[in-house]
């Protein structure tokens, strides 16, 4: 092609320069305006032959041009019983979270705890003002041995028929009386010394030294952080699928990747109308206290394992309003260097449940099938490509420098 565009060529310039040369020295006018036609021809005739030349050699270039395979990345379809599960979102609770109170009034003498601490179960946390109460107390106990002695030598008394039984009985009300003042002021006692109800962490302090406690006011919280209630909601259509003692898992946004086990210990037995959604309840231990009460929940109830079903990576399937999708590898013999040659295949498929990043595929894919997972963007159905390590389509853990 390129010899004969040269001959070409060079014979269109020959005739040019040979017109042009008649033209110089022809002085007859019509021979003169015979070749200023003729190099006009000339000239048109090589304009017109350029483009015809460039546009044989675009597509000569074009007729052997082939697109490079593109990359993706690949994994086979695989036969597995897969997790079945449902979620819901809840919200973490305590088991038990109270706020100590004071049940009766009085002057804070002292405060024996630290905001943030744990405390056993009876630890004094905060002492009231008392002094009165120990002067009645010390009052009743005097009543008290002296009640004991007259209604001892009354006793005596009476069984020499000294007094009548009568004395017996007024001092043995006596006696009876002050030990009920005795045990009325240690109760008063025991009220002005707050203790916590059970074991569990103080949180921040609320009362100061020198206040004065009103009843029912509020010194500080205690929750019990060893075991916590998750408190979720499931559609109604689950509720068959609910029962006590069945597993869930959780997953919170403060500890992300970690997963927190416990068994459903509730449910309620009303739907919420305004919803139509059923609370569920479930339990779980929290022995490095990694969870707190409040705290946004993902839960996720797991059933029993169903029959085995073929699986591919979520990132396998592409979820359309025209349908669901994935690209199947075929392999298609090799090329003339004995490189293999890998097409694509659009097959649309019908998914099933999710679990864990694979989906379900009830229809349209195999077991042992060659799915892409990763690099779907430019492929349509005919599109060569080369399987490549999935690491390989990563997105890299550090942008290197430019």
């Amino acid at each position: 092609m390129n010899s004969q565009a040269l001959i070409v060529a060079g014979t269109v310039l020959g005739l040019f320069l040979a017109s042009l040369l008649g033209y110089v020295f022809i002085r007859r006018k019509w021979v003169r305006f015979a070749l200023m036609a003729v190099m006009l021809a000339i000239v048109l005739a090589g304009i017109w032959g350029f483009n015809r030349f460039r546009a044989e050699a675009i597509n000569q270039a074009f007729s052997h041009f082939q697109m490079p395979p593109t990359p993706v990345a690949a994994e086979p379809a695989r036969s597995e019983t897969m997790a079945r599960s449902i979620s819901g979102i809840g919200t973490l609770q305590a088991v038990r979270q109270v706020t100590v109170v004071a049940e009766v009034g009085g002057r804070i003498k002292d405060i024996l705890f630290q905001p943030g601490t744990s405390v056993a179960a009876g630890t004094p946390l905060v002492q009231l003002n008392d002094e009165p109460e120990q002067g009645d107390l010390a009052n009743f106990k005097a009543q008290a041995r002296f009640a004991e002695i007259s209604l001892a030598r009354s006793r005596d008394l009476v069984t020499r028929q000294a007094v009548p039984q009568q004395t017996v009985d007024q001092n043995q009300a006596t006696l009876d009386e002050a030990r009920a003042g005795i045990a009325k002021t240690e109760a008063q006692i025991r009220q002005k010394q707050i203790r916590a109800p059970f074991s569990g962490e103080l949180g921040i302090r609320q009362v100061n030294l020198g206040q004065y406690l009103n009843p029912g006011g509020a010194i500080v919280t205690l929750t019990d952080l060893s075991v916590l209630y998750v408190n979720f909601t499931m559609p109604e259509q689950d509720r068959s699928l609910l029962a006590v003692n069945v597993p869930v898992e959780l997953a919170v946004d403060a500890h992300p990747g970690e997963v927190f086990r416990g068994t459903i210990d509730a449910i309620d037995p009303q739907i919420d109308p305004a919803t139509r959604a059923i609370k569920v309840q479930a339990t779980l231990d929290n022995p490095e206290r990694k969870l707190l009460p409040g705290m946004y929940a993902n839960v996720r109830v797991v059933l029993p394992s169903g029959p085995a079903v073929v699986t591919v990576p979520e990132t396998a399937v592409d979820f359309t309003l025209y349908g669901d999708s994935v690209f199947v590898v075929k392999h298609e013999g090799t090329d003339p260097s004995g490189k293999p040659i890998d097409k694509v295949v659009r097959v649309f498929v019908k998914p099933g449940e999710r679990s864990l990043g694979r989906v379900a595929i009830l229809e349209g894919v195999k077991p042992g099938d060659l799915v892409v997972t990763s690099g779907q963007l430019k492929l349509q159905s005919g599109t060569q490509v080369v399987v490549q390590p999935s690491s390989a389509l990563e997105a890299p853990a550090k942008i290197p420098n430019s």
